[in-house]
């Protein structure tokens, strides 16, 4: 074996167990997506995003809870998640109380294919994917929203009360 040949194997092995090392050690925080640096942050009704902060965040303040909720996570990991419609914004500060970000978030409707029906002046939504199942959305007739609302929390009490009573 020449020197020439040896000297790649042996970069060859070395580059092949830093990239080994290097894969391990990469956090879960690198998959998150990075916080825009402009613009607001755009998030689905009853659904979540993660965003990455920066690695000081410990405090999160959000404007309207009613919006948007967000939880931090470790890592500088934050789940946003769209409560109703509208925009709100959220303010993460380091331990210092100093700001760290101050972003705009907009709720907007979810992508799914939702039929409305308009019985006068009553109004369902109906979630299409692909058989319609009533969908529990804001701006609906008190008397279906509440149906629909009963419906599902009977069903995922009857659900966690299952789980319960199951033998461990």
């Amino acid at each position: 074996m020449s020197v020439s040949s040896l000297r790649i194997a042996v970069r060859a092995y070395f580059l092949s167990w830093s990239l080994a090392i290097a894969i391990l050690l990469i956090p879960a925080s690198a998959f998150a997506a990075p916080v825009p640096t402009g613009g607001p942050i755009a998030v689905n009704m009853d659904q979540s995003k993660l965003i990455r902060l920066p690695e000081r965040a410990a405090t999160i303040v959000i404007g309207n809870p009613l919006v948007a909720d967000i939880t931090l996570q470790a890592g500088g990991i934050i789940i946003v998640t769209g409560k109703s419609y509208g925009a709100t914004n959220f303010v993460a500060m380091d331990r210092n109380g100093e700001v760290l970000l101050d972003r705009i978030i907009l709720v907007e409707s979810a992508a799914d294919p939702v039929v409305t029906v308009y019985r006068g002046i009553e109004r369902e939504s109906y979630s299409c994917m692909p058989i319609c199942q009533p969908r529990i959305t804001l701006g609906d007739s008190e008397r279906f929203f509440k149906s629909t609302l009963d419906q599902a929390g009977s069903l995922s009490g009857a659900a966690a009360g299952a789980a319960a009573s199951k033998p461990q």
